[in-house]
């Protein structure tokens, strides 16, 4: 007999918020289907990823939040093992980058089953590859202060919280050289390989995460601009920087030096403190990743969707 395949779930079974506990129940349900593993930690998450890549399974899953994913990926870089993507963390920024229902678990076990491979980019800092975006100093330090017990009561307010009390520390300044040579300086740096940030923020608006490029931002200026730019932008999903305080550069590869130790983030997730950074890769690998052919709303806009598909057929209002 000819057993059906039983895809590999790697998740971390002590997550403790409500999204946690939903995505436990989820894969219980689901299991009969899949090959799950309860893993310790992100090494173990990535010891398990680069295993399945090398026995030459077709797809792991990652089921979790920004840490899970970010350790499936280093397993994954490179190899022909598509990831799949169960979003169940905080913020999703990638599901919600590449179009995965980030609130609907069954679409979103919709969309791996459905099979549709996209490859994306994937840079690196200092050697730990990130599939979205990474972080050194302003940006970097607010994760480092924020607690899990804070994002628990708070959600995502928690980082703004935490983003007021690092506004009022006294930045080091940072030297960005690309690799074309062209040299800034800043108190901050975002280094984006999709155009979101923090969820549904449209901070990279040139990105394309299939055009080999990563697109860098450098904060010239310390204070609350950065705070207010984040909260204009979450009202309007977009951010538009005033030229004089943030330069925005495109290149293939970057160096960031810092006159003292900066924290520096990957995906969300806090690697360490350094003065140096390189991001990019001499050669730069791509991932494989589950994902629809076009991006799939949340409940709300699909509900609204066809809200106004049935009030055009009433009132005879013609689509545009």
């Amino acid at each position: 007999m000819i057993l059906p395949p039983r895809y590999p779930v790697l998740f971390n079974p002590k997550a403790r918020s409500q999204r946690g506990r939903r995505a436990l129940e989820f894969l219980m349900d689901n299991a009969a289907g899949l090959a799950l593993y309860a893993t310790r930690s992100a090494e173990e998450a990535h010891a398990l990823a680069s295993r399945f890549a090398a026995e030459g399974e077709p797809m792991v899953i990652a089921a979790g939040g920004d840490g899970t994913l970010n350790a499936v990926v280093k397993g994954l870089a490179g190899t022909q093992t598509a990831l799949g993507v169960l979003p169940t963390g905080t913020m999703n920024v990638f599901a919600r980058e590449l179009g995965i229902p980030y609130d609907n678990l069954d679409r979103a076990f919709e969309v791996i089953l459905e099979g549709n491979v996209r490859e994306v980019d994937l840079f690196e800092a200092n050697g730990t590859p990130f599939v979205q975006m990474a972080g050194v100093g302003f940006d970097a330090a607010v994760i480092e202060e924020t607690t899990w017990e804070s994002k628990k009561v708070l959600g995502p307010l928690a980082y703004l919280l935490s983003a007021v009390k690092v506004l009022g520390e006294d930045p080091p300044v940072m030297r960005v050289t690309t690799a074309e040579g062209l040299q800034t300086e800043g108190i901050a740096v975002l280094a984006g390989n999709g155009s979101l940030y923090g969820g549904q923020i449209r901070l990279f608006h040139l990105a394309d995460n299939q055009d080999s490029k990563l697109d860098v931002l450098v904060f010239k200026e310390a204070g609350y601009r950065l705070v207010l730019d984040s909260l204009r932008g979450i009202a309007s999903r977009g951010v538009a920087f005033d030229e004089s305080t943030v330069v925005y550069l495109q290149t293939e590869s970057c160096v960031v030096e810092s006159e003292r130790e900066v924290p520096l983030e990957v995906d969300g997730e806090l690697v360490g403190r350094t003065k140096r950074v390189v991001f990019g890769d001499d050669q730069p690998e791509r991932l494989r990743v589950l994902a629809p052919k076009k991006p799939i709303g949340t409940r709300w806009e699909e509900a609204m969707k066809h809200f106004l598909g049935s009030l055009r057929k009433t009132v005879g209002v013609p689509e545009t």
